[in-house]
Parts: C-alpha cells; sequence; structure tokens
C-alpha cells in the first residue's frame, strides 16, 4: 500500500512561499510554525513506516502559492489543514499494521503454548530420579579391601560441552549434540544457556522430532529476540511448524522474521525464501 503525503509538499510549501510574498502576520508566522511541526510528525511517521517493511510515501507535485496578505494566509490555511489530515489518515494506517502483527503474533503464541501442552499434557518435569533398589540383605561380615579411588576427572566446561555438541551435529549424531546441549541447560545459571538452546532445537530438528524442535527453536528466539541466533531461531521455527503441518503459523513466522530483520544474512535470506516457497506462503 503507498500513501501520497508528505514532508515533500511542506518543504515545497515553505519554500514556494516567499516568491510572491512575505508572510509578517502573527498569523502567518504561526501557520509557517505549524507547517514545520506538521513537517516533523509526517517525517517521523515515514521513518516509523519504513522501518516496519512498509512503503516509502510518493511525493505529491508542489504547487506554489500566489498572492499577498489575506490570500496567502488562506492558502496557508488549507495546506495545513489537508496536511492534517494526511498525518491522521497515516497515523491510522501505522495502528492498522501494528494490530495485524500483535495478531500474528498473539496466534503464534498460542499455537506454541497447544503444542507445548500436547508434548507435556501433565505439565511433569523430566528428569533422572534415582531408582529405589530392595534391600539386599545383611552386609558381609568382613568386607574386602577397598583400593583407594582415582582423582576424579576435572569437569567440563559449558564451552568444551558445545563445541563437543557442534561437532557431534556436524556429523550428524543427533542423540549426542542433543545430550550436550541438555548437559549445558542443566544448569540454569549457564553463561552458554543461549547458544545450548538453540543446539538443541537443531538436534531435535535433525532427529525430526519436529514438534519439540518448534518448541526448542521458540524458546531460543524468546531468550533474546535481537541477540546472534535470532535469525536463525525464526527460521528453525518457521520449518519446523511446515513440517507438522502448520502451515499458517509457519508463514507467520516467516513475516515476523521479514518484519524484525529487514535485511537478513544472505543463507537466512535465501532459506526464508525456500521455506515460504515450500510452504506456499502469499
Amino acid at each position: 500500500m503507498r500513501f501520497v503525503v508528505a514532508p515533500f509538499v511542506v518543504t515545497a510549501l515553505l519554500l514556494a512561499t516567499p516568491v510572491h510574498a512575505q508572510v509578517d502576520s502573527r498569523e502567518g508566522i504561526a501557520l509557517q510554525n505549524q507547517i514545520y511541526q506538521l513537517r516533523q510528525e509526517l517525517k517521523a511517521a515515514e521513518d516509523q513506516m519504513s522501518s516496519r517493511g512498509g512503503s516509502r510515501p510518493v511525493a505529491s507535485a508542489p504547487i506554489p502559492l500566489q498572492g499577498s496578505g489575506s490570500d496567502l494566509v488562506a492558502q496557508l490555511l488549507t495546506r495545513v489543514d489537508a496536511l492534517e489530515d494526511q498525518v491522521r489518515q497515516l497515523r491510522g494506517q501505522l495502528d492498522e499494521t501494528q494490530n495485524q502483527l500483535q495478531q500474528q503474533n498473539a496466534g503464534l503464541g498460542k499455537r506454541i503454548d497447544d503444542l507445548a501442552f500436547q508434548m507435556n499434557p501433565n505439565g511433569a518435569q523430566t528428569g533422572s530420579q534415582m531408582p529405589a533398589y530392595p534391600n539386599q540383605g545383611p552386609a558381609p561380615a568382613v568386607a574386602p579391601p577397598v583400593p583407594r579411588p582415582a582423582a576424579p576427572p576435572a569437569p567440563r566446561t559449558p564451552e568444551l560441552i558445545l563445541k563437543d555438541g557442534e561437532a557431534a551435529l556436524g556429523r550428524r549424531d543427533y542423540p549426542a549434540a542433543e545430550a550436550a546441549a541438555r548437559e549445558v541447560l542443566a544448569s540454569r545459571t549457564s553463561p552458554r544457556a543461549y547458544d545450548a538452546r538453540l543446539l538443541l532445537a537443531r538436534s531435535l530438528s535433525g532427529e525430526r522430532q519436529y514438534a519439540q524442535a518448534a518448541i526448542a527453536f521458540d524458546d531460543a528466539y524468546n531468550s533474546s529476540r535481537k541477540g546472534t541466533h535470532a535469525q536463525d531461531a525464526l527460521l528453525g521455527l518457521a520449518t519446523s511448524l511446515s513440517a507438522i503441518n502448520e502451515k499458517k503459523a509457519a508463514c507467520d513466522t516467516l513475516t515476523r522474521l521479514r518484519t524484525d530483520f529487514p535485511q537478513p544474512r544472505p543463507d537466512i535470506a535465501a532459506g526464508s525464501a525456500a521455506a515460504a516457497q515450500k510452504t506456499g506462503c502469499r
């Protein structure tokens, strides 16, 4: 949708006005100030539309002002009224675009919650528990000598764990990559949890557990929506949703990717185009 408004018209008015008459009255000066303020508002609205992926306004041809005195003031007043109408229309279109994006994000968030509930309807926490062993009877009267245990190996750092996980992912050993990611995520205070979330999502996708992968990609994106992995997480979320036949949610995710990152990385742009074509997004 293109909008015919704008700062270009106001600039033309300000440049054309003194050609035939000088505005010295208080009314004329006030109108010039009002035009300047409207120009700033239109520029801000135009920049906001451009940042959201909208088209830049097309400048209408400037009409030079002619006359003097009251005629010039009347012409300026007419132009100001027209500019105010254009500002109101542009703001209405901005509000409509924002509402559409909010509705898409809300619908996508609900679908992700539904997937999470389907994967774990009872809300049970996963985790290993020590099995209870039956009583093995009394200990022998004389225990054999116990050798001195060897010193335990030094604990692996999250960086080493993730390095091993990425290597496993590269050789398509997806269970090993998943195990490495979960090992890092087991510590809630791990400084590499953000990287581990993406590794987990990619591992699950490699295992073709697409519903769980969609939830993991969504977690990775929401943990840092402008982080270094945000584009990868959104693209992975879209492809995972498409794989489980959630076409609309996948297309909404690709729309969010284009909105949040108007200039994506080349590999993300190519992957997004391929995903949109495969899913049938318009």
